[in-house]
């Protein structure tokens, strides 16, 4: 048994009974007290359908006001809960379901009719399945039967990496990692009574998930907002006391066309930048608007951040993702300054392994990140190692072609990937969602020259509708030539 604390619930109840844990643009307004009073009543049905400690319940659930009861709930219960990314198939579901070995599954209201298909699905394991918004809540009749601690030790819950090498693999979380997690991100950030977090991310992936984590050890305010919308954002910072939010790149670059002339006002503290390399002309012009642009860096098996870049130092140190956060460790598996490796982790928010993998031996993580660190130590992240394309022996990154297409006028965003070629093994390809017209590829190609050696200049440049994301917006490199080959045959 590991190290035990109060629960975190009982304890905001206990300090802050009446501050709000939760509100919503639509009006819904929940205090600490009230979260912890819905919870239990959950949690007293969730006994009654059977769930008991120790069990895997999966969400299959999009964003609502119901999730932080759930998951409260679940913990009260014991259960560890298996947060399953809403935009996968059926099929890739199923796997999901049979490798976690999930006892029940929990859906959303408009996850349902995807879960009936996936557990329809031949090897879907024979499970009960309910919806959120349809389970009664029933009185507490006995509190014994709950937890009122928490044991750091034990595993919370399980997420799914994207798996861009072979099946995905589902990280194990303890309470512990989402613990120490959010106090390294107070240490570094600050809190305040006043503080309310804007969450627009997904909660079934870490980043979302981790504001409902510091919003429950902080006793802090989440403003949620249930699908991302450029309008509603923006007016929650101007109106409603918002003083943080967590976006990655694309949604950045929508709350800024949105706010056009406008400037976010004083109480705004904190835009937490994460999901991957950032684009340098965003980043200054968020730096001439006086944006407080935080950017990070951190993935599923580092319980989100693990080093970010503070304001102070933004100006500065333009697309870097900062030091490692107090509680963390960084190092680069290279040992010269200045120099590209791998990077690699360590601390009390590094998830110790998988699901039905062996663990780890070593106490450190290898992320299968690129990046350096300059003379002061601050971090700079150069891609994935997955999507480093080698071109004649040279290796060529896509994030920094990338983040130069997009200072092109006209071109909103760019990705980019390899593609076999005889002479030079690899050859970078660049595919582009533009506002407008089509781009001269000619002056283009020019206008990379100017920034880019040879090598990395795009051989070919593609238009396309809308680049490939992932639920958490990040970009899927490996399914550009898909995507554009699905645009075309869409056009015929």
């Amino acid at each position: 048994m590991g190290e035990k604390i109060p629960h975190w619930l009982d304890k905001q109840n206990e300090l802050n009974p009446d501050h709000i844990a939760l509100e919503t643009p639509e009006g819904t307004v929940m205090n600490f007290n009230e979260l912890r009073r819905e919870s239990l009543k959950m949690a007293e049905s969730l006994l009654e359908k059977g769930i008991k400690p120790g069990d895997h319940v999966a969400l299959l659930a999009e964003n609502s006001s119901e999730f932080p009861i759930y998951i409260h709930a679940l913990s009260y219960v014991g259960a560890t809960i298996v947060l399953l990314n809403i935009r996968l198939t059926p099929n890739e579901l199923v796997y999901q379901l049979n490798d976690a070995q999930v006892n029940c599954l929990i859906t959303g209201k408009q996850t349902e009719v995807k879960a009936l298909e996936v557990l329809e699905e031949a090897e879907a394991p024979v499970i009960p399945a309910f919806r959120m918004d349809k389970v009664a809540r029933k009185a507490v009749t006995d509190r014994t039967h709950f937890s009122k601690e928490i044991d750091l030790d034990q595993v919370f819950t399980m997420m799914y990496t994207s798996g861009t090498t072979g099946r995905p693999k589902a990280v194990m979380h303890t309470y512990g990692n989402h613990w120490y997690s959010a106090i390294a991100s107070a240490l570094n950030l600050g809190t305040g009574s006043k503080d309310k977090w804007l969450l627009c991310l997904p909660m079934f992936h870490v980043s979302g998930f981790s504001v409902l984590m510091k919003s429950v050890i902080y006793g802090m305010t989440v403003h949620l907002v249930n699908n991302f919308d450029e309008r509603v954002i923006n007016e929650s910072i101007m109106e409603r006391g918002v003083t943080h939010i967590s976006v990655v790149t694309v949604m950045m670059q929508r709350l800024m066309n949105n706010l056009q002339e406008g400037i976010y006002p004083e109480h705004f503290r904190c835009m937490l930048l994460g999901g991957g390399p950032v684009p340098e002309p965003l980043l200054q012009q968020a730096a001439t608007k006086g944006i407080p642009v935080f950017q990070t860096y951190g993935m599923t098996e580092t319980s989100s951040q693990i080093a970010t870049l503070s304001p102070e130092s933004a100006n500065q140190k333009i697309g870097s993702a900062g030091k490692p956060l107090s509680l963390a460790q960084l190092w680069i598996d290279n040992n010269n300054a200045g120099e590209v490796g791998e990077i690699i982790v360590k601390g009390p928010m590094v998830s110790s392994g998988y699901y039905n993998h062996p663990s780890r031996a070593e106490t450190y993580f290898r992320t299968g990140d690129l990046g350096y660190k300059d003379s002061e130590g601050f971090l700079y992240v150069v891609d994935r190692v997955k999507d480093m394309i080698i071109s004649g022996g040279e290796n060529v990154y896509p994030a920094e072609i990338e983040s130069v297409l997009t200072g092109y006028p006209g071109v909103i965003e760019a990705g980019v990937t390899g593609m076999k070629d005889d002479k030079w093994g690899e050859v970078p390809v660049a595919f582009l969602v533009v506002d407008n017209g089509r781009i001269n590829q000619e002056n283009l190609s020019q206008f990379c020259y100017k920034s880019l050696a040879k090598y990395k200049v795009p051989k070919e440049f593609h238009q396309i509708q809308q680049l490939p994301r992932n639920a958490s917006n990040k970009l899927m490199r490996r399914e550009l030539f898909s995507a554009l080959e699905k645009e075309r045959n869409h056009e015929h």
